[in-house]
């Protein structure tokens, strides 16, 4: 059975036809034109039974129809106004985004890297550094696709239709100097001291960690630059940064082949630490140079050892870890054992073994560094990000190691500028940790504000925008402890398989955490069973000068060969009694006894 109607909506009409007799209905609404122009009859509703009845009135002439008392809402026209660069430079912005990357800074790091423009043409340097923003904003589209996406709100404007090589050619033209120099502006840390989660005690929580999956387009320049490997399909990257943990911000970052390897790459951002951060790392930098260049930036430090790493026992502290030694920077040992009980009741058990340069177990118990170790993960959490969220795991586009350095300078930048809107979004809100805020939501609002050029000069300096709005507005709930084995799903795998630790395979909720200090044993460590082979070495890294360093720092101390092995832990015992005694006939050491070695200058402790 079906039912037709008609009513006049504002001078136009809808027609609608209910189906009865189905297991849904379907409502279907037509606006077509004027009275005068409505061929069927509007004077009453028919019925039509079967095939060729004949039509029955159902409702009387002029009644209203049942269902049609609310009228729908009239239409509405919004305007909205578009502020933007004039003329040539109209295409140049980055949506509510280009508050954070403001004209004035562009032009400003285009002058400091020589690269503006010689002539005024279609494409301006400035229009070039917002385009290399948005084609890591939008990594799955061309070259022309991006610039639609940058000219979509500027319908009206007499903006540039450049084609795909026009678009290369401004890359080239502009190079990677003037993008790398506006990430050095605005990398560094964003959270304010009072900001939830970025602090412990009086210091500032930063981590190095590297990333080696970043992969680049396969060319045979790319592959010239970065050499191959055996379980990539593609050329990748190295990259190092230094992060600020609480906010996940950028203070620095390095890149380039994978050979050069995470310790080097991180050297290069050590001037970048301050002594009001607390650096943070994986067992991976476990190195007595490495260390040693840290602590002399006067930056304190938190760090895992590796398992067979020796540290002599100089004294034992009431918390459980001890003081010790590591080349010639004096530490502190934490020992601990942490057992995680699940929802489930199951029980797992790991173990860390950290240093750090905070020795005061009063101020800083054990414990407590245990449990702040794990902010290192923040890190993990910032090239998901990155990789992830914002590049979708794609590929950087670039064929050529200078397009490659370009454009990951340009992604690096981007995402310090979202990060930033992100933290600004959460100190406006008092007692909102950066953590909460959601990068996905943030992403796809400013991919939106890029392509309606929403306030690109805003109204209200200083105030929340947007993009801060609907960070507010979707905050994440406080994250739930949870433990799982580190496993990549995927049964073909370039990776080998991961010894089973006893963590769980899936996911499992923590309903409990216990940390437990382990004391140190009094039995001596035991030695390396091989000397490491320094003969290709700088002659400053070299055993015999590390060995001499030490001796010289404490003149007055007596060493055996033993103490000394165990404080390096790369040469054997054998090798150690035989170095120390020709070293000692050529004078370089002192010998005062049966296994007993000092330094030159060493002179007896005084008793008075």
């Amino acid at each position: 059975m079906y039912r037709t109607g008609k009513q006049a909506h504002g001078g136009r009409y809808s027609d609608e036809v209910r189906s009865w007799g189905f297991p849904q209905g379907r409502v279907v609404s037509v606006f077509a034109g004027h009275a005068s122009a409505w061929k069927v009859s509007r004077r009453s509703a028919t019925e039509l039974v079967g095939t060729g009845s004949r039509p029955r009135q159902l409702v009387a002439e002029g009644a209203p129809l049942p269902g049609h008392g609310v009228l729908p809402p009239s239409i509405e026209t919004i305007t909205r106004t578009v502020t933007v660069a004039a003329g040539r430079f109209a295409p140049g912005h980055l949506g509510e985004l280009t508050a954070i990357v403001p004209f004035e800074l562009v032009d400003a790091v285009l002058s400091e890297t020589r690269t503006v423009q010689r002539r005024l043409r279609d494409l301006p340097s400035r229009v070039g550094i917002y385009f290399l923003l948005a084609m890591c904003l939008f990594p799955e589209v061309g070259y022309r696709l991006v610039w639609d996406k940058l000219t979509a709100g500027l319908t009206g404007m007499p903006v540039a239709c450049p084609t795909a090589k026009a678009l290369r050619d401004l890359r080239r033209r502009l190079g990677s100097a003037p993008v790398r120099a506006l990430f050095e502006v605005l990398a560094g840390p964003l959270a304010r001291p009072t900001t939830p989660g970025v602090r412990f005690g009086p210091f500032r929580t930063v981590s190095f960690d590297g990333c080696s999956s970043q992969r680049v387009a396969d060319s045979d320049r790319n592959r010239a630059w970065l050499g191959r490997t055996s379980h990539h399909g593609y050329p990748t990257l190295e990259l190092m940064t230094l992060v600020e943990t609480g906010t996940r911000a950028l203070i620095g970052a390095v890149f380039g082949p994978t050979a050069e390897g995470e310790t080097r790459y991180a050297s290069r951002l050590l001037h970048l630490l301050t002594p009001d951060m607390l650096v943070l790392w994986d067992k991976g930098f476990d190195g007595n140079d490495f260390l040693s260049q840290a602590v002399a930036t006067r930056a304190q430090v938190l760090g895992r050892l590796r398992s067979n790493r020796r540290t002599p026992v100089l004294a034992r502290l009431a918390d459980g870890s001890y003081l010790s030694v590591i080349g010639t920077v004096s530490v502190r040992i934490v020992d601990a054992q942490i057992s995680v009980t699940c929802a489930d009741g199951t029980i797992f058990t790991g173990s860390y073994r950290l240093v750090t340069t905070l020795t005061d177990a009063r101020r800083y118990p054990a414990a407590a560094l245990a449990a702040l170790y794990h902010q290192r993960w923040e890190h993990e959490s910032a090239y998901y990000a990155l990789r992830h969220t914002l590049m979708k795991g794609r590929l950087l586009r670039s064929g050529d190691p200078a397009g490659v350095e370009q454009e990951m300078w340009a992604l690096l930048t981007l995402y310090q500028v979202l990060r930033t809107v992100m933290v600004d979004a959460a100190e406006s809100r008092t007692g909102t940790d950066p953590d909460r805020c959601c990068f996905t939501v943030a992403v796809q609002t400013a991919r939106d504000q890029v392509v309606q050029a929403a306030d690109v000069i805003p109204a209200h300096v200083g105030a929340v925008g947007l993009i801060g709005r609907r960070i507010l507005g979707a905050v994440l709930p406080p994250r739930r402890q949870r433990v799982s084995t580190r496993k990549v799903k995927s049964p073909m795998s370039r990776y080998s398989e991961r010894r089973d630790d006893g963590r769980p395979g899936a996911s499992r909720t923590v309903t409990h955490l216990d940390v437990t200090i382990l004391e140190p044993t009094d039995q001596q460590p035991a030695l390396p069973t091989a000397s490491r082979d320094d003969r290709h070495t700088a002659p400053d890294k070299r055993r015999r000068h590390r060995i001499l360093t030490l001796l010289q720092e404490d003149p007055t101390r007596l060493w055996q060969p033993r103490d000394i092995a165990a404080h390096f832990g790369d040469v054997t015992l054998e090798t150690m009694y035989r170095q120390l005694n020709r070293w000692a006939t050529s004078g370089l050491i002192h010998k005062l006894g049966p296994g007993l070695y000092a330094a030159t200058t060493w002179s007896p402790t005084s008793l008075a």
